[in-house]
């Protein structure tokens, strides 16, 4: 299987995401990226959007609902949001969405700086594997996987995805 190419995809992302926003009457959304490839592609967004507008960081590490099994991972960095969640349009932004494990983490540490007008989820990628019901608002691409393949996003610039193949 062939992975598509990051850089088209952040072009395609960009022209729904825009039509989306426009569709729904949002003009000055907050962008936030989900450690560390969400924020990655967060910034590749506004990048190819040409917008300055400010990148919120999440970490969701003492969010997730494994934490007690996985344990802290050993590069925690503390979520940075340089702006008011209460009442903002949010566009949520990570590389892969699996479970949708990450993505309940994320809102649920959103919701606890505040409630947001809304919140908007984009993603690279969409392995269609959510044992959570939560899809997409714009993606990249979706792909499905064998259960010994994984996909990793290396960054920042440029983006790139690569194949891995657990069994091997």
């Amino acid at each position: 299987m062939s992975l598509p190419n990051p850089a088209e995809l952040i072009s395609q992302m960009a022209l729904r995401l825009k039509a989306h926003l426009e569709h729904r009457g949002i003009s000055e959304p907050r962008f936030i990226g989900i450690r560390t490839g969400g924020v990655w592609v967060a910034q590749a967004l506004l990048d190819e959007l040409r917008s300055d507008s400010p990148l919120g960081t999440l970490d969701v590490s003492f969010y997730r609902d494994d934490f007690s099994q996985n344990g802290l991972h050993p590069q925690v960095r503390p979520s940075a949001l340089p702006f008011e969640i209460e009442g903002q349009h949010l566009v949520l932004i990570d590389d892969v969405l699996m479970s949708g494990r990450t993505i309940r983490a994320a809102m649920n540490e959103l919701f606890d700086y505040g409630r947001p007008a809304s919140i908007t989820l984009v993603c690279l990628l969409d392995l269609d594997a959510g044992e959570l019901p939560i899809s997409p608002d714009v993606v990249g691409a979706t792909l499905s996987l064998e259960a010994s393949q994984r996909v990793k996003l290396s960054g920042p610039t440029p983006l790139e995805l690569e194949l891995q193949d657990l069994a091997l």
